[in-house]
């Protein structure tokens, strides 16, 4: 049974107008949605075909949400869960709209929606095309030391390129400007704005792939169902009937189109409850969201603004470290940020006496702010020290190691790994994935070029992939790797003529094992080279059956061959050479792959108690552990804007610290405008807004934690980071009031 606290009451109250709720982590917002939008099931005279309308932010919430629902129906409500409501994302609702109304937009009634994968792959098309067609356009914004440095123009260049196109599109679509608007506001503009132009190009170029393909991507979606809205008035009240009353979750990642869409099914008179919390908002960098529109929300005239302050999730400790992250930013020493109020009240309020979900007992102890300047690798050896201790005397505990960036969380999994300490992941993709993906990219960077003694070495290592772990073993491994990077013509191994390089190296009567060994490698080698002319869903598998054991492993490798087909079916000119490239930028995290060991599930800490959880700060949000260590809170992964700070979106090859994509979305904004655009304002901007968007991630990290919170800082790779300036502030306070354990 339900059994609400006080202000969660308040909100069961609801029954109709405007309401927007301002949740703390962990006092059970979800829940109290859920259960309000159960009881508005159960009690209201919804008429035959209306419904509850609830918007969510990802597909697992929705799922999560249904089940709740389901839940509160058959057991307080004896209803049968199913009618009366409908639990959609926002992307989910978006195409609902537009494949009704197709045709009021310009699409036809089998348009097709293309998925964040394939998106990603026209867009890369478009700017490398551009790339081509103008190789000297890096000219004006490389540093002189960069200026001629082949690998930043080959490499670097285009991946900033894409990443500023990418945000161009997004910020163009959320005004509602289509290509062509934006060529024609810019055209009559008058003024060079040559960022704006180059993403202009690529918009154009990308668009037209939409076009050819009858598609439409995510963004589109969203854009094309505010237009139908505005434009079809009968078909909009009849959705106004349909769903006299939405339910929002998550609100604090809404975006202007979403509000936008949201107000015209809403109404002036109509029934929208908002629920989320500004302080958790971390999403800004990646998309289009902004808190302020939760914000504004709340101050509205006519919205009933709630709170829910309570929350039963952490030690008196953790809620107040948190509350001091809150105050601490209210007066932040640097004016810029305070005034864009990162975080804001209300401040976390442990539960009730009576409370059945009530607050872990306080152990102050068990808040480390570390204040030891770390090397990366120091860090990782000092967490897992403070593991091995503790895991075993904690085998019914939850425990994560949390991260700002995924290759980080990568590092730690290998660290985790060497150290003999079980370990889950929740990251973009696996270790063991990128592992299976890594070892592929390795085999077909030899078949391009089977000449080539280092690639062939690399391919021995990773045919021996399953006998590492054994200092003797490797210690072989790496002796054969040395001579097979020495062959100066690989032919003498792979197809002996006159001259047999095995036979002159390696006695068959002397070393008769090691012989036999390297004649059945070559024997493998040979047979890849002859499957490479192979269909490239048929080679991977061909190298699969060899080179696998693990049935995980082979079933990863089963969907790497489906995603190259298909990737082979999007670019029929793609060869080895993209292939290679594209198994790389799995390996290195950069391409959204999931193999069979990537869970798309909600991930559930309580089903890992006794193993750590390696996840980034974005993935945790949500989720909670008993034990958490937060790493790498340095003034390079939470900046505050200070001098000595360096910003992730200021590339060191761009020329005076620009940041290249929020440059662009000035002179868009320009465009949009017709005000006058000046160079290096937006890059300055972006600091603030990024230094006090990592607040708020520092905010959502702490909160993870339930019983025990260990933060640690590293000085980076080059050993010139510093501990992050609201940490020292933090560990300053808490020095103030607790004895610091030793």
């Amino acid at each position: 049974m339900f059994k609400a606290r006080p202000k969660q009451a308040e909100i069961l109250t609801y029954t109709n107008g405007k309401m927007g709720v301002s949740a703390v982590p962990g006092s059970g917002k979800t829940s109290t949605l859920s259960y309000l939008a159960a009881k508005m099931v159960a009690t209201l005279d919804l008429a035959e075909g209306q419904e509850i309308l609830i918007v969510t932010l990802v597909k697992s919430a929705v799922g999560n949400f249904s089940q709740s629902m389901a839940r509160y129906l058959k057991t307080e409500f004896n209803l049968l869960p199913g009618l009366g409501y409908r639990v959609r994302t926002l992307h989910g609702l978006a195409n609902d709209i537009v494949r009704e109304r197709p045709s009021l937009v310009g699409l036809a009634n089998d348009f097709r929606v293309i998925d964040e994968r394939e998106a990603d792959d026209m867009l890369d098309d478009a700017v490398q095309s551009w790339v081509r067609a103008n190789p000297s356009a890096a000219d004006n914004f490389l540093t002189e030391e960069h200026y001629a440095n082949a690998y930043t123009r080959s490499n670097h260049w285009p991946d900033t390129l894409k990443s500023m196109a990418l945000n161009f599109i997004r910020q163009a679509k959320d005004m509602q400007l289509d290509d062509r608007k934006v060529r024609d506001r810019l055209d009559r503009f008058g003024l060079s704005l040559p960022l704006a132009e180059i993403c202009l190009n690529i918009y154009e170029q990308y668009e037209r792939g939409l076009r050819a393909r009858g598609a439409v991507d995510f963004q589109d979606l969203i854009r094309l169902a505010l237009r139908v809205l505005e434009v079809d008035a009968q078909y909009l009240a009849r959705l106004r009937e349909r769903w006299p009353y939405i339910l929002e979750d998550e609100a604090q990642d809404s975006s202007l189109l979403q509000e936008q869409i949201l107000r015209k099914l809403v109404g002036d008179k109509g029934n929208w409850v908002r629920v989320g919390d500004p302080n958790q908002a971390i999403f800004e960098t990646f998309t289009t969201a902004n808190p302020r529109y939760l914000r504004d929300f709340l101050n509205e005239k006519g919205v009933q603004a709630r709170t829910l302050p309570n929350s039963g999730r952490s030690t008196g400790s953790i809620i107040n470290l948190a509350n001091r992250l809150i105050s601490w930013s209210l007066e932040h020493p640097i004016p810029e940020i305070r005034s864009r109020q990162p975080l804001g009240e209300p401040f976390i309020e442990p539960t009730p006496p009576d409370d059945p979900q009530g607050n872990p007992p306080d152990m102050p102890l068990s808040v480390q702010l570390r204040g030891e300047k770390y090397t990366p690798d120091e860090e990782r050896s000092a967490i897992i020290a403070s593991l091995k201790k503790w895991l075993p005397e904690n085998p019914d505990k939850t425990v994560a190691v949390l991260l700002p960036i995924n290759s980080s969380g990568a590092n730690m999994v290998q660290a985790l790994r060497k150290a003999g300490l079980d370990y889950v992941e929740n990251l973009r993709s696996t270790t063991g994935t990128r592992a299976v993906v890594g070892a592929l990219a390795f085999l077909l960077d030899y078949l391009l070029d089977p000449k080539n003694s280092p690639a062939l070495a690399n391919v021995y290592r990773v045919w021996r992939r399953d006998d590492r772990g054994d200092e003797d073993v490797e210690r072989g491994i790496d002796t054969i790797v040395t001579e097979l990077r020495k062959i100066p013509n690989l032919e003498d191994f792979i197809w002996p003529r006159t001259s047999d390089w095995l036979e002159d190296k390696v006695s068959p009567h002397e070393q008769p094992e090691l012989h036999a060994h390297l004649v059945e490698f070559r024997g493998q080698v040979r047979r890849w080279l002859a499957a490479a002319d192979l269909p490239i869903d048929q080679l991977i598998l061909t190298i699969a059956g060899d080179l696998f054991t693990l049935e995980s492993e082979v079933a990863t490798a089963y969907a790497v061959a489906l995603y190259l087909r298909r990737f082979a079916e999007l670019h029929p000119e793609a060869r080895m050479p993209e292939y290679a490239e594209e198994l790389r930028a799995i390996a290195q995290g950069k391409r959204n792959f999931s193999g069979v060991d990537d869970d798309d599930e909600a991930f559930d800490p309580d089903a890992h108690k006794g193993i750590v959880t390696v996840t980034t700060m974005h993935k945790a949000k949500g989720l909670e552990w008993d034990r958490v260590y937060l790493m790498s809170v340095n003034n390079y992964d939470y900046p505050s804007a200070d001098q000595f700070d360096s910003f992730i979106g200021e590339k060191w090859f761009i020329r005076d610290g620009l940041n290249l994509d929020s440059e662009a979305l000035s002179q868009l904004q320009s465009v949009v405008t017709g005000q006058d655009y000046i160079e290096g304002q937006a890059t300055r901007e972006a600091r603030i807004d990024y230094a006090a968007e990592r607040l708020r991630l520092l905010y959502v990290g702490i909160t993870r934690a339930r019983r025990e919170l260990i933060v640690t800082w590293n000085s980076g790779r080059k050993g010139e980071q510093l501990e992050a300036r609201p940490l020292a502030a933090l560990r300053g306070w808490w020095e103030q009031h607790h004895a610091q354990p030793t």
